[in-house]
């Protein structure tokens, strides 16, 4: 079924003075002002489009795209402050309305918040900067370790930064785990790190892939600034290990496997050496 504050490919139906009119199948045929419409288009032709509503509340299409969709979160600027609420700048002709009540605290023209976009009971694409009670906790999911997500970084804790997985779970990114700055409402790309017992989300922003060659790059650097040899080794004990590489036991182990594997190093009773 087509909804309102979705993307869609509709086929061209009609071709009139001030626009097109496209086919909506359950929503009926929506117009794509002319204004809107790209050179050479005509009848019989499919489209992509984002489809809303029009200031007199009539669907209506259009190719320019938006920088969320229903059911999605994003980080927009306020344009304007009026007696029902604040219009943000969502990317589309017609700023998108947080209602007052929908406000997590008074927003200030010219500052950018985290909002979600969702549906009003008038069909009407609203927004709302109380996320936490649509982003999910420890619901149900079917996320799985190394599994490449979109993430939006919504707040700071003493532990790292909670960011919003893939528009629907809150996750957390660890300190020790981030090598570059984060921003309030950044989106960037990051992997599933582990799904904990609880259903809790552990994030990293590299692969596995990534982190272990990180970490054999470490251990083969300290080799090459120690003439070829660290003494720790596969049965060293794990502070050990931290202390000399900065890297956790198991962390270790796995590198130097893919090393020994690779005949980087060998592995000797005293510690490692390089080849």
């Amino acid at each position: 079924m087509i909804q309102i504050g979705r993307t869609y490919d509709l086929q061209v139906v009609k071709d009139t003075e001030f626009g097109f009119y496209l086919d909506a199948e359950n929503l009926g045929e929506i117009l794509l002002p002319a204004k809107h419409a790209p050179d050479g288009l005509s009848v019989d032709d499919t489209v992509e489009v984002f489809l809303y509503l029009d200031s007199e509340d009539r669907p209506i299409a259009t190719f320019q795209t938006p920088k969320a969709e229903v059911g999605e979160f994003a980080y927009l600027e306020v344009k304007d402050n009026t007696h029902i609420g604040a219009f943000l700048d969502w990317g589309l002709d017609k700023d998108v309305l947080v209602p007052f009540a929908e406000q997590h605290r008074p927003m200030t023209v010219g500052d950018s918040y985290i909002v979600y976009l969702y549906l009003d009971n008038q069909d009407r694409i609203a927004a709302t900067s109380k996320i936490d009670k649509v982003v999910l906790e420890d619901d149900e999911h079917d996320f799985y370790p190394q599994q490449k997500v979109d993430l939006i970084i919504a707040n700071s804790t003493e532990l790292g930064f909670k960011a919003i997985v893939n528009h629907s779970h809150w996750g957390l990114l660890y300190k020790a785990d981030v090598d570059q700055r984060l921003s309030f409402g950044q989106s960037i790309q990051g992997y599933i790190k582990q799904v904990r017992e609880d259903g809790r989300i552990d994030l990293s922003l590299k692969s596995g892939q990534e982190i272990r060659d990180n970490y054999s790059q470490v251990i083969q650097d300290y080799l090459r600034d120690h003439n070829g040899f660290a003494p720790v080794h596969d049965k060293s004990p794990p502070a050990q290990v931290s202390n000399l590489l900065g890297m956790s036991k198991g962390q270790f182990k796995k590198a130097i496997g893919a090393l020994y594997k690779q005949r980087i190093i060998t592995i000797e009773k005293e510690g490692i050496r390089l080849v």
